[in-house]
């Protein structure tokens, strides 16, 4: 999608919003929302050099949902002209003419739209060839090879550009959208030890902004580093000790808190955090800021999936619980304000305590660096977490050894509670901006 072609994408885009709308008032149903988008992407793999795949995509599908009279129907078709448009929307009002009514279901509150529509600079498209591609992998693959005599495999990388146009409206009168761009290259190799053992680990850069990605030699000669750091790996005595999670998994750590003040988790009542608004969850020191329009940022948007107003908000204020994340359906069954989260979240930046990454291995003394978690062994209902993991152990604030075959346990309220630091050197390559995140103590199941 280029430059030329983008106001004349859009707006044609909002016409087919426009038209179903309009069939769905002519039906005289109570409401409906269109959403609909339109993607297309080039990625390129390549594996020991080679190029080994090369995909392009471009689709896109309308989405309409109807309601009447407490009745909910959906349906969809990648046909935009007119006719198809209509024979959408009639199925969704059949469908909505055989389904239970919920009383909790419906559009978002007019109230709620957004109004003010930012340029939040998500959209730089660039041309780019198959072979530019390839070229990015090839290179990184090439970096990736020439750090260590271990590391002597690739198990491929792959480099990708894509492009979106996303319109969203609905019988308020809403009808906005927007175009974003996305460029990525990943790396992942494979370090062999001389018994023959093997590692893998990878690296990767992802920016809005093509020219903003990282080097393909960074990349690979990160990957290459973080391998070859995990040969020779062993386990470690079963023990209790502090646990600094490298930023990758911080992120899953504050992943596990969003799923926990969801707002269907909640009126499902198999959240751990069920009535935790105002309590404190975290030290005092901590918080954390939502940011929906920050400039040019991953996870930026002006409003939510229901046309709903994103805002910044403390999430975590001063380690008090100071929101819920919750869509249209979730805020009416739990009888609480939406907060405009139907989608996701928004750039939630975690504070820090000052220290970088490597201070917080020195204040950690003796501990656990874990890189890497496995499994699914998290219980909502309860908050318990136990998770296979792999990492490197470190004695008087150095490392001495990298660790596998290890299992890490505990509740996550002992430690969102337990977090000694949060390191100042971001990772801001997802919706979470966080650094490494020292914990107080964990069980380790070991040797």
């Amino acid at each position: 999608m280029s430059t030329n072609n983008i106001d004349t994408e859009l707006t044609a885009l909002q016409d087919a919003v426009a038209v179903a709308l309009e069939h769905a008032k002519k039906l005289g149903t109570s409401a409906a929302e269109v959403a609909i988008s339109k993607q297309q992407g080039l990625s390129v793999s390549t594996r020991e050099k080679e190029v080994e795949t090369v995909e392009f995509n471009k689709d896109g599908a309308l989405g309409i949902t109807v309601y009447r009279d407490g009745c909910k129907g959906s349906s969809s078709t990648s046909d935009l002209s007119p006719e198809a448009i209509a024979v959408a929307v009639k199925a969704a009002d059949d469908i909505a003419r055989y389904t239970s009514s919920d009383p909790f279901s419906g559009l978002a509150d007019k109230a709620l739209m957004a109004q003010t529509i930012r340029d939040l600079d998500l959209y730089h498209p660039q041309d780019i060839s198959p072979d530019e591609l390839a070229q990015l992998a090839i290179r990184a693959e090439e970096a990736s090879l020439s750090v260590d005599s271990r590391v002597q495999h690739s198990d491929g990388a792959t480099a990708n550009a894509h492009t979106a146009a996303k319109v969203y409206g609905n019988s308020h009168g809403f009808l906005k959208g927007y175009c974003s761009s996305r460029y990525s290259l990943s790396c992942v190799v494979i370090g062999e030890e001389d018994d023959g053992n093997m590692q893998r680990d990878y690296d990767y850069t992802i920016a809005r902004k093509y020219n903003e990605l990282m080097t393909p030699e960074s990349v690979g000669i990160l990957a290459a580093n973080k391998t070859a750091s995990r040969l020779n790996a062993r386990k470690i005595p079963t023990a209790k000790l502090p646990v600094l999670f490298s930023p990758e998994i911080a992120t899953g750590l504050m992943g596990h808190l969003i799923g926990a003040i969801s707002g269907s988790s909640l009126y499902r009542k198999s959240s751990f955090l069920q009535g935790s608004i105002n309590t404190q969850l975290f030290p005092e020191w901590f918080n954390i800021e939502e940011n929906p329009h920050l400039i040019g940022a991953l996870a930026s948007a002006n409003y939510d999936s229901e046309g709903v107003a994103t805002q910044q908000r403390n999430i975590i204020d001063a380690g008090h619980l100071s929101t819920y994340l919750l869509t249209s359906y979730s805020a009416r069954k739990l009888d609480l304000v939406n907060t405009g989260h139907a989608g996701g979240i928004y750039n939630w930046t975690l504070s820090h305590s000052g220290q970088t990454f490597d201070e917080l291995v020195k204040a950690m003394g003796t501990g656990l660096i874990v890189t890497e978690v496995m499994g699914q062994g998290v219980n909502m209902v309860t908050g318990d977490y136990s998770r296979g993991a792999a990492g490197f152990y470190v004695e008087n604030g150095e490392i001495q050894f990298p660790v596998e075959e290890i299992t890490i346990a505990g509740n996550l309220r002992d430690m969102f509670m337990g977090i000694q630091g949060v390191a100042k050197d971001r990772d801001l390559r997802s919706s979470i901006r966080t650094g490494g995140i020292l914990l107080s103590e964990m069980k380790i199941a070991g040797s």
